[in-house]
């Protein structure tokens, strides 16, 4: 018996650019829906920025497993047909700058006329009623505004942005799940409707640690902690040194700070009643620190790690992108997927982080070369002919 996937039968329409978009229609395809992207004549704008002719690798890792049409959406007739797409499919996914889709005769009334169970899914910048609501942002502007840059870094530098794009991705995945509720709700009002999600609103929970520091001291602690604990309510909690290279450590609760106390051959510490609670440790965190440093900086951090893991202390190396990428996570089933194309040029796309054991997983391709499925698209779905087709290519517009 076939093992459907969560998704069959969805067509979702992405209208998508960068990386917040394309992340969350990278989870509904790996949940099995059909993604057709839909990009204008020069593509979307990752697909070429560094390297020129050639697609970046930014754009593989979040493209794979997607059709591309190429559709001029400002002509007439391009207009028409993602109007006839939007008939069949049961998501639009887009992420422009405000106001774009209403410019285009796009919006979501429009859509709706046309087809009332679709659902339209938009990735925004900023929280409705905010002042920047109408402004465009990108991950840099966000973590700016949200206490994100604020946060990062030492205390005597200046603000630093987060290296991972935290607003991007947590603002695709909370657009999936936007969408995946509508569909499930549609199932009960037989009607789609338009869901947002900010990037700005999806990104201020993560600061849970920050936020609670900041009321929980009266606005006395500083904003930028370095590697230790957000709230500075945790240690030890820090990277530290190894023999040959940095090992993060924490000690989140009493056991853990005896445990690490043993494996430094350090009983005086554990039975001492200054530092026999969490607060009690805080208040002595830079001492605390530089004991665990001096103990951690003479063991390799292979050995130090398995020592620590043996005694249940919550720890890990610290990987650079060379280690993780030639570590567990990239394989025919990691996060991280070798693929190779039908011209035979090898990528890489990303594996989905949604596990699902009663739904068959989604083989790993390539992602697409622009409007390269533009004819079987407009075939399948609206009938077109070759000749149709050719039509489209000579008028600019597919």
């Amino acid at each position: 018996m076939t093992i459907r996937r969560a998704l069959d039968d969805i067509v979702v329409l992405d209208l998508s650019q960068v990386y917040n978009g394309p992340y969350c229609t990278m989870l509904l395809a790996q949940l099995g829906a059909e993604v057709i992207k839909i990009e204008p004549f020069g593509g979307e704008p990752v697909r070429w920025r560094v390297v020129g002719e050639q697609q970046t690798a930014a754009f593989d890792l979040l493209n794979g497993g997607k059709k591309s049409l190429r559709l001029n959406l400002k002509h007439p007739h391009g207009r028409r047909i993602f109007l006839q797409l939007v008939e069949l499919a049961d998501v639009v996914v887009e992420n422009f700058s405000p106001g774009t889709l209403q410019r285009l005769s796009l919006g979501y009334d429009v859509l709706a006329q046309t087809n009332e169970r679709i659902i339209l899914a938009s990735g925004r910048g900023y929280g409705a009623g905010t002042p920047q609501a109408e402004q465009r942002a990108m991950d840099l502007t966000i973590q700016a505004v949200t206490g994100v840059m604020a946060t990062t870094g030492q205390p005597d530098q200046p603000p630093t942005k987060a290296g991972p794009a935290v607003a991007d991705f947590f603002g695709g995945t909370h657009l999936m799940g936007a969408i995946v509720a509508a569909l499930y709700q549609r199932t009960v009002s037989g009607r789609g409707q338009h869901v947002e999600v900010a990037m700005q609103d999806a990104v201020v929970p993560s600061l849970t640690s920050s936020i609670a520091g900041y009321l929980d001291s009266g606005g006395s602690l500083p904003e930028r902690t370095g590697n230790k604990h957000s709230g500075l309510a945790v240690s030890p909690y820090n990277v530290y040194p190894a023999a040959d290279g940095w090992v993060a450590i924490l000690c989140m609760t009493d056991t853990h700070w005896k445990s690490l106390c043993r494996l430094m051959e350090r009983g005086d510490l554990a039975e001492d009643p200054a530092f026999a609670s969490p607060p009690a440790r805080v208040a002595q965190m830079d001492e605390l620190d530089a004991i665990v440093a001096g103990w951690t900086a003479k063991v390799a951090r292979g050995d130090l790690v398995h020592r620590l893991q043996s005694a249940a202390v919550p720890c890990a190396e610290v990987l650079g992108l060379s280690d993780v990428m030639s570590g567990p996570l990239v394989g025919p089933d990691g996060m991280i997927r070798p693929v190779r194309d039908s011209a035979g040029r090898e990528s890489y796309v990303f594996g989905s982080p949604l596990r699902l054991t009663a739904s068959a997983s989604v083989p790993a391709t390539g992602a697409p070369g622009l409007g390269a499925h533009t004819e079987e698209v407009l075939r399948e779905q609206l009938g077109m002919d070759t000749a149709e087709v050719s039509q489209l290519r000579d008028e600019n517009v597919v």
